[in-house]
């Protein structure tokens, strides 16, 4: 018999048909189903397949006494509750290192479109405005580029960013042994520095509004800020004052605080590019996470280590 597996995020059909061949997966991904799921059938589910946005909580965890291994798709698991799991001895695994250059490409993408206004200029085409009655966008080559967090995501930034001529700088916990780059011991100096600040850091409690009011004016009216990371880590209300102020030079956002709702209260905002939290999906990565999540899930049921253990 298969294990049971209950699925909380959203799965493209062919990658539902892959999980279903291993496993007799319950496909439960939106809030009413997922509690009707937990409800008629939590005392059989072996395994969770979630993500870190959707998360899954201590609640949900005592709902299911058989429960053995929770997976998150993709690297994030900031809303899984670890200690809930680890107190039952669950094992918990996610998708790291499976869209790390999907993450990278996006926020050069994010950086450029804000750094050269694409979205307004493709706007301003359209309405068949010329370059001669517009302000000219800067380079963005030859400016200096710092990141917030130098994880694996943040390594790859760095080096998209030398490819553009650019400088690199970073923040994280502690200095990088390995790491070429000149390293910041905090936030603010890192924004005083930099021309871009990319955020690339996990979210949760410890980061929540790290890049605050302060920061961006340090970054600057000829700053740019683009974060990837976490919604929770950008102060939204001091982002758009100081938008709106101009006190910093453009945003671009894949994340932010009232996901999946847009962040409204930038729309009215210049130079803001958004999207909604797409920057680790492609079809390349999303297919690596789910077969990630497919040999975590086999080594687990085999007594084996985890190949993505989280904690």
């Amino acid at each position: 018999m298969k294990p049971a597996l209950l699925v909380l995020v959203q799965l493209e059909p062919d990658h539902l048909v892959l999980v279903s061949r291993q496993y007799d997966a319950c496909y439960a991904p939106d809030a009413a189903q997922r509690a009707e799921a937990i409800a008629s059938k939590g005392g059989t589910f072996r395994a969770v397949l979630t993500n870190g946005t959707t998360g899954l909580t201590a609640a949900d965890v005592a709902a299911m006494p058989q429960l053995t291994l929770v997976c998150a798709l993709g690297a994030g698991y900031e809303n899984i509750d670890i200690a809930a799991c680890r107190a039952r001895g669950i094992a918990v695994g996610n998708g790291a290192g499976t869209n790390d250059s999907c993450v990278a490409d996006h926020a050069m993408a994010l950086l450029l479109a804000t750094v050269r206004r694409v979205p307004s200029l493709d706007r301003a085409t359209r309405d068949g405005i010329w370059r001669t009655t517009i302000a000219l966008p800067p380079n963005v080559s030859g400016k200096r580029l710092g990141i917030v967090g130098l994880g694996t995501i943040g390594r790859r930034i760095a080096q998209r960013g030398q490819a553009f001529d650019l400088e690199v700088g970073y923040h994280n916990r502690r200095p990088r042994e390995d790491a070429p780059y000149r390293y910041f011991a905090d936030v603010m100096a890192l924004a005083e520095w930099a021309d871009y600040l990319v955020v690339a850091t996990p979210g949760g409690p410890a980061t929540r509004h790290m890049v605050n009011a302060g920061v961006l004016r340090a970054l600057g009216p000829g700053g740019y800020l683009v974060n990837i990371a976490r919604g929770s880590v950008v102060d939204t209300a001091a982002l758009g004052n100081a938008l709106r102020a101009g006190q910093l030079g453009g945003a671009g956002l894949d994340v932010y605080e009232s996901e999946p709702e847009p962040p409204a209260e930038l729309f009215d905002c210049p130079n803001v590019v958004l999207t909604p939290h797409v920057g680790g999906w492609s079809p390349e990565a999303v297919l690596a996470s789910v077969n990630q999540f497919l040999e975590n899930a086999r080594r687990h049921f085999a007594g084996e280590p985890l190949v993505a253990p989280v904690g």
